[in-house]
């Protein structure tokens, strides 16, 4: 009994893979920029760029990005503001962190080549065993599974595996089947067929399940209940924390950027000194080293992170000339115009420029 289940598992795996493999021929994104070379710096650079962010936004951020690093010897050697600059926008910047460290260790440690090893290349800054099996099935052509969350989706609604994947039990079941699903050969269209099903077809809402090449055995779509699948992570409260922007401006017109710690939220970016909204104005920048003349506040603002809402209002202060006590190798002054190639959060970039353009 034991071996005819085992060979009906194996048979299922195999039948699922030819059957995706097929669509995937015929129906596949084969051009993406980052398929015209499947080197692993490119494999490696778009799937941290793919990581919780669509395809059609990580394209244009692609292309320059590797037009500005075009290997990974030239990203270790950039400065990390640089870097964070060609990020500015794409979110989730320890991603761009990460990037520029683990260029450094591939550079010093494996003399500028990935290492091919799954456990060596998941070790690596940023790269988790999902980024790792893609990599080592796409560069290298290894049997690697991967399991991101189009592929969660996927394999949760055909396998009609219930609850969130965020769970421990739920995330071993998926694992296993997408372990036992991935073929031998073909692995690295296999990989990118897996993940393109689940952008195209199998999405989160009103997946086009009659033109799906697994349909036959989904059991979501037996049950006629796709969209119950994968389960929702539990609701919690979204914390809201308010604060204030100080746009320092000098008389020449230019804004005091500072650089935000090397961790944390924005990390290593350059925005705005910030304050508590209780705080006053003038003291703050007296702390700064500028003497305030005038301030005037603008309407409070949301910017969402993916774990709390973050109500930021500009106030726009007119400080006295001269050089405050406090400039350093931290704080730069810009014009909102032209604010040179630093890292910037998305808040900080937009209102600078409003202010450019005013």
């Amino acid at each position: 009994m034991a071996e005819r289940t085992r060979r009906k598992r194996t048979a299922t795996a195999v039948d699922f893979s030819a059957r995706l493999l097929a669509w995937f021929d015929l129906h596949g994104r084969h051009d993406l920029p980052w398929q015209r070379d499947h080197s692993p710096y490119r494999v490696w650079l778009s799937e941290i760029m793919l990581q919780q962010t669509q395809v059609n936004t990580v394209i244009p951020y692609f292309e320059r990005f590797v037009a500005a690093f075009p290997d990974v010897a030239a990203l270790a050697a950039a400065p990390v503001d640089s870097v964070l600059h060609h990020w500015t926008g794409l979110g989730y910047y320890a991603r761009a962190r990460n990037l520029h460290r683990t260029a450094r260790l591939v550079t010093e440690q494996y003399d500028g080549q990935f290492p091919a090893l799954l456990d060596e290349l998941a070790a690596l800054p940023g790269i988790g065993r999902s980024t790792a099996g893609a990599i080592a099935a796409i560069a290298f052509g290894q049997r690697a599974a991967i399991l991101d969350g189009n592929v969660k989706r996927v394999l949760a609604r055909h396998g009609a595996i219930a609850g969130w994947p965020g769970q421990p039990d739920v995330a071993r079941a998926l694992w296993e089947i997408a372990e036992r699903f991935t073929p031998t050969a073909r692995v690295a269209d296999y990989t990118q067929a897996i993940m393109d099903l689940g952008a195209t077809l199998c999405t989160r809402t009103r997946p086009a399940c009659a033109r799906c090449p697994v349909r036959a055995d989904c059991l979501a779509h037996a049950a006629g209940v796709p969209e119950q699948y994968p389960g929702r992570k539990p609701k919690t409260a979204m914390p809201i924390r308010a604060t204030l922007f100080l746009i320092l401006r000098n008389p020449a017109g230019a804004v005091l950027l500072e650089q935000r710690p090397p961790t944390g939220i924005w990390g290593g970016l350059w925005s705005f000194p910030e304050c508590a909204p209780e705080a006053d104005i003038a003291s703050q920048c007296d702390a700064l080293g500028y003497r305030a003349l005038n301030w005037q506040a603008g309407a409070a603002r949301r910017h969402v992170f993916s774990h709390y809402r973050l109500d930021y209002t500009p106030v726009v202060v007119t400080v006295a000339a001269g050089f405050g006590i406090a400039d350093g190798d931290g704080r730069r002054w810009v014009f909102p115009a032209s604010p040179g190639a630093l890292g910037l959060p998305a808040p900080a970039k937009r209102l600078l420029a409003e202010l450019g353009n005013a």
